[in-house]
């Protein structure tokens, strides 16, 4: 027994073998650092890269919004459920490093004439645990929880993902609550304005030209109204989705103006590594570096797979001497098997190379992705608060036009037509307002995700 147990020790001690590439980190294929330029704000050197959500989001009812999406959203629990299959998944092949212990007892009794036979036996053994000694087992593994930890990353992405899309749906609906405000306002002054130019035309002050341009403001106003009711409708369903019940109206945004300062700015940094900690690259490596194990697998199966079946017990044909000393027993038998013929696993290798190849692809792109995503955002986030000024001075001079248009018109010194143009200048100006508004809060929320340093949860 001493000397199959010393086999089994030093055949086990000779598992330390592993035919995997050593894996290094492949260089970024990005710049070390963010674009800068005309169109990018400056960047201070001391800010942390990232935020989490609860630093991002400080508006009350957005953040309430939020924890309710994170705690019944679907799909984050279809990605939360993903991450306990792979764990599951990683456990089951740890196990195989490991022999599978099993018990039995057993017992026969027969008689034929007068003579009785009869046999008990009980042993404890384990049968074809592999010996890993070229590391087949021990990628495979690593493979396991490469592939786990990759799904981990994804259910991390899908949550930033989530919180992302949550604050987008809520600001769209402030912005298209905005709109629908704005396009009833316009309604009534349109009503007013045609209320007065029919008066005027029934002294035979004005022409029916009139009348008829002032219709077609009353009508687009209407056609506007109509469009936003359906935006703001479907703006309320997106978010009842994305927060997995419900949303009541206590909880809505009461305007645009007021959810821009509870969104924060999210500090991107000075260097591209932050982008190394995003999750989806960071799952990309995983799956890369399960690639990597699966390769030292493949080349393992090309060598001899040895087993060991083996038992101890006792053994007797009277039960109550089952336990004495002339009863025990041992046995082993090691096997090996190797494939001789046919270039299986050759091509399982060759496979195993190409997925690695393809996974390194996948890893580099991310890389590439996150950066573009990264400088698109910040290249908006350096220009949207001049725009947002200029906007708003648009705003103001689209009003003094369209109320001196007005009074000329009111006081027989101009035609109508120019008082119309003012007043439909006025209300495209107050549409992009809005529109740029949504764009500095959505932006925001952008460069929060496309970090993706929500290292701090929530």
């Amino acid at each position: 027994m001493k000397r199959a147990l010393l086999t089994l020790s030093s055949m086990a001690a000779l598992s330390a073998c592993n035919m995997a590439p050593h894996y290094v980190r492949p260089a970024p294929p990005v710049p070390a650092g963010f674009p800068s330029g005309p169109a990018y704000a400056p960047v201070v050197a001391t800010e942390k890269p990232g935020l989490p959500w609860t630093a991002l989001v400080t508006d009350p009812r957005l953040r309430t919004v939020i924890e309710r999406a994170l705690a019944n959203n679907r799909d984050l629990r279809a990605a939360l459920a993903n991450v306990e299959a792979a764990r599951a998944q990683y456990q089951v092949q740890r196990a195989a490093q490991l022999p599978a212990v099993t018990g039995e007892a057993a017992a026969t009794l027969s008689r034929r004439n007068d003579d009785r036979q009869n046999s008990y036996s009980a042993d404890i053994g384990f049968s074809a645990f592999e010996i890993d000694l070229f590391g087949r087992v021990k990628n495979l593994t690593r493979s396991a929880l490469e592939s786990y930890l990759a799904t981990e990353e994804g259910a991390r992405a899908t949550r930033i993902t989530l919180i992302a899309e949550t604050a987008t749906a809520y600001a769209t609906l402030a912005a298209d609550q905005e709109l629908l405000v704005l396009s009833r306002q316009t309604l009534t002054s349109a009503e007013r304005t045609l209320a007065l130019v029919q008066s005027l035309n029934g002294a035979g002050l004005t022409g029916k030209l009139d009348v008829h341009q002032a219709e077609t403001t009353v009508e687009q106003a209407r056609s506007d109204i109509a469009a936003n009711v359906t935006q703001v409708a479907q703006d309320r369903n997106a978010l009842d989705l994305l927060a997995g019940a419900p949303v009541e109206d206590a909880l809505l945004p009461p305007s645009l103006e007021a959810l821009t300062g509870g969104i924060a700015k999210t500090p991107a940094g000075l260097s591209s590594d932050v982008l190394l900690q995003r999750p989806d690259v960071l799952q990309a490596e995983h799956q890369l570096k399960a690639a990597n194990a699966d390769i030292g697998a493949a080349r393992a199966a090309m060598f001899p797979k040895i087993s060991l079946t083996a038992a101890i017990g006792v053994a007797s044909s009277a039960l109550s001497s089952l336990f004495t000393n002339g009863g025990f027993a041992w046995s082993a038998a090691p096997s090996a098997s190797m494939p001789v013929f046919g270039g299986g696993a050759r091509g399982n290798l060759d496979y195993s190379k190409a997925q690695r190849d393809i996974s390194l692809a996948q890893y580099e792109r991310a890389i590439q992705t996150a950066f573009q995503e990264v400088s698109d955002a910040l290249a908006r986030e350096g220009t949207i608060d001049d725009q947002q000024a200029a906007q708003q001075r648009l705003v103001l001079a689209s009003q003094r036009s369209y109320a001196l248009a007005d009074e000329r018109y009111r006081a027989g010194i101009d035609t109508f037509l120019n008082s119309l143009t003012s007043q439909r200048s006025l209300y495209n100006a107050r549409q992009s307002a809005i529109a740029t508004n949504l764009t500095l809060i959505r932006n925001r929320i952008l460069l929060y995700r496309v970090i993706g340093a929500d290292f701090a949860g929530g």
